[in-house]
């Protein structure tokens, strides 16, 4: 296949996308009041990215990892997709407490995993190398997650309604 037949293809799969989402057949299922629709503070989403990316973080989180951490500042959250757990976890901020306790809890895996790091490069010399760069990931991720609670501007609620 060549280019040329690779470009009508794509512009024929594109014509038909486009006659076909213009009908009523194409209704999303996308529901209103699903709580994963709801907004999240704008920090939550390149937390996200950053926090469960082990190339960025230096570790894994699994989702029974962050359910150990919601559980240990007393939130309850679903089992879920794991980027849709930590929206979950911090859709609800506005207080830089709330946050420093969260951020205190990760900062607690990380800890746990420096230490596993530290002990496998002991013991397997030839790998220091790779264990010493996830955990120079780790500190700077927890960096990040300091800087995060820093330039967090807490919410306060008011009797007064805004004025546009």
């Amino acid at each position: 296949m060549n280019s040329s037949d690779l470009n009508d293809l794509k512009a024929e799969f594109d014509k038909f996308i486009r006659d076909k989402c213009d009908t009523d057949e194409c209704e999303t299922d996308v529901n209103e009041n699903d709580p994963d629709n709801e907004p999240v503070p704008a920090f939550v989403d390149e937390l996200a990215d950053k926090l469960l990316a082990p190339f960025h973080s230096g570790v894994y989180f699994s989702r029974l990892d962050i359910k150990r951490v919601a559980e240990a500042i007393d939130e309850s959250i679903p089992i879920k997709e794991r980027k849709r757990m930590i929206k979950a976890l911090f859709r609800h901020t506005t207080k830089k407490e709330y946050l420093r306790q969260a951020f205190d809890e990760f900062n607690r895996h990380f800890g746990g995993r420096v230490l596993i790091y530290q002990e496998l490069s002991e013991a397997f010399p030839a790998s220091k190398g790779i264990f010493d760069e996830n955990i120079l990931k780790i500190k700077k991720t927890q960096k990040m997650l300091d800087q995060i609670v820093l330039d967090f501007e807490e919410i306060e609620a008011t009797d007064e309604a805004m004025m546009i």
